[in-house]
């Protein structure tokens, strides 16, 4: 058994594949979420519209102080440079919307990519894409975590090229994983990604 052979399974549903990865490992589920390849994620991303809605709660749980990192392992679909993290926080005192930015080998060249992650509800279309959203548009406004890098717009330098005008729309897999798809503007660009929460 393993998580590449039940998205692939055409009998598989989306709360099978959450009970395998709850019952796992953290080292083990991380090690599934990164077998995961391009086809596996979109069909992943598709399996998982029939999931409860993702939460912000997900991303950074309820018992979480504020300005406290919360980090997720990512798995993307680029050709290159496949593995990062996303790292979230709690703004204080506002519990509906996350601050974030993405940690990897890219950060020194192409920026930290900040956002604004926030619930999707009241959005019929954004809606039916996942009921979070990591939104490139928005950039944290107030104090982050400690030892993040500067807050800077994604239009400055490189940044732009990867994030300006982009959207992620997450969808829950499980307790710790989730699953995303990159929007520019409102076009679907086929790019996916799967996080896996450190607890």
């Amino acid at each position: 058994m393993s998580l590449v052979y039940l998205v692939h399974r055409g009998a598989t549903y989306i709360d099978e594949i959450a009970a395998y990865l709850d019952g796992l490992s953290a080292d083990h589920r991380r090690h599934e979420v990164r077998q995961l390849g391009r086809a596996a994620q979109e069909r992943l991303y598709e399996l998982a519209a029939a999931a409860p809605p993702i939460t912000l709660e997900h991303f950074v749980p309820t018992a979480t102080s504020p300005l406290t990192e919360v980090i997720h392992d990512g798995k993307n679909t680029l050709p290159a440079l496949q593995t990062f993290q996303k790292r979230f926080c709690r703004p204080a005192g506002d519990g509906g919307r996350l601050f974030g930015y993405n940690e990897g080998v890219t950060r020194p060249v192409l920026g930290p990519g900040f956002f604004v992650a926030h619930p999707t509800a009241g959005n019929a279309e954004w809606e039916r894409r996942g009921a979070v959203v990591v939104d490139y548009y928005l950039v944290p406004d107030g104090e982050v975590a400690p030892g993040w890098p500067r807050v800077v717009p994604n239009t400055h330098g490189l940044q732009v090229l990867v994030y300006h005008q982009t959207r992620d729309f997450m969808r829950r897999v499980s307790t710790h994983v989730s699953i995303g798809a990159a929007y520019k503007g409102e076009k679907k660009l086929g790019a996916y990604f799967a996080l896996c929460r450190h607890d």
